[in-house]
């Protein structure tokens, strides 16, 4: 495993119960602004005890393909609420770190 993927998963082990972060947030915290598409690669390939169901778009959509009703399952049983359009608020539930 490279260097910027353990970044990326040490900062999502980081994301508290109830919020969420999204991509380009996260690779900010790992040492490379700008660098959300590869935080999504590595997402696509961390372990399972990550809570990556709390990693979504800066806009507060799921992305997910497959998985994104999973992750929004996920997302509202830690009681995040979604808008009639699917996204979450990111005012109200953006882990601020």
């Amino acid at each position: 495993m490279n260097k910027f993927y353990e970044d990326v998963y040490a900062a999502v082990e980081k994301i508290p119960y109830g919020k969420v972060a999204s991509y380009g947030q996260i690779a900010l915290l790992a040492g490379k602004p700008g660098a959300s598409r590869e935080v999504g690669r590595a997402m696509r390939n961390c372990p399972g005890d990550l809570p990556w169901q709390r990693v979504i778009m800066s806009d507060g959509s799921v992305a997910g393909g497959a998985h994104s009703e999973i992750r929004r399952a996920a997302l509202e049983a830690e009681g995040v609420e979604f808008s009639p359009d699917g996204r979450v608020d990111m005012k109200k539930y953006a882990w601020t770190y």
